[in-house]
């Protein structure tokens, strides 16, 4: 089913945060409310858009708007769930994922609409990258398949499958891939098939492993979380967006 896009800012509710304006957004996708958290430091600044894990839109997806929004993006952080849907329990968490993973055509107009939603908001949409962690991962390589007009799409320790019928001969963007070699949620096989279907279609890309890093690796207070391969794979983000976005 394809979804049509009805966007409509309902609601925001400014803080301040590092010197940047950060919002609540409220808007719509097919008649349904999400909420998102937009900041940016400066009109016209290369906006990010970043895409949550399976847990929806928290504190975490924050404060990495924050950190980026600190080094001069623009950040959506998007809402993929609806608002007020923030699991906590595993099997909601899957439910609200495997819905999705479910309705590829949903997944997508949901990131278009929030695209939309940062737009409204005065964000730079073409100047523009998409970043997402675990989930948010595999939803941000779902953008990029489906022809996405952005610079380029970046996840740390995202889903990699491609699902069946898919490819990536549609992607315009650059892609770059972070991931843990001790992740066993998301394992190596899967990440040299997508080496092997990205050098295939001829996709621009870069994609790293970090020796001895778990699944969500750079999670803030996890017990999977790795010092070292969080600093190194939030520098080489840092440098991506350098090189794409002016």
């Amino acid at each position: 089913m394809r979804y049509m896009l009805s966007i409509v800012i309902l609601l925001a509710v400014s803080t301040v945060v590092s010197g940047a304006t950060g919002s609540l957004v409220t808007y719509e996708v097919h008649g349904t409310s999400y909420e998102g958290y937009y900041i940016s430091p400066a009109q016209h600044a290369p906006f990010v858009l970043l895409i949550h894990d399976w847990d929806g839109l928290t504190d975490y997806e924050i404060k990495r708007a924050t950190m980026l929004a600190d080094l001069g993006y623009t950040v959506f952080a998007a809402d993929l769930f609806g608002a007020g849907i923030r699991p906590t329990k595993v099997t909601d968490k899957r439910q609200h994922t495997g819905e999705l993973y479910k309705d590829r055509d949903k997944m997508r107009s949901l990131m278009n609409g929030a695209l939309n939603a940062a737009r409204d908001k005065g964000a730079d949409v073409k100047n523009a990258v998409a970043v997402g962690y675990c989930f948010g991962g595999a939803a941000v390589l779902e953008l990029a398949r489906s022809g996405a007009g952005l610079k380029g799409f970046a996840t740390f320790h995202g889903g990699l499958k491609t699902p069946a019928g898919q490819n990536y001969a549609m992607t315009r963007g650059e892609i770059l891939i972070m991931h843990g070699s001790a992740d066993s949620a998301i394992t190596m096989d899967q990440f040299a098939d997508l080496v092997n279907e990205l050098e295939s279609a001829g996709i621009a890309h870069e994609m790293i492993t970090y020796g001895g890093a778990r699944h969500a690796f750079t999670v803030f207070d996890g017990d999977r979380y790795q010092e070292e391969a969080d600093k190194k794979s939030w520098k080489r983000f840092q440098d991506f967006l350098a090189d794409l976005l002016k």
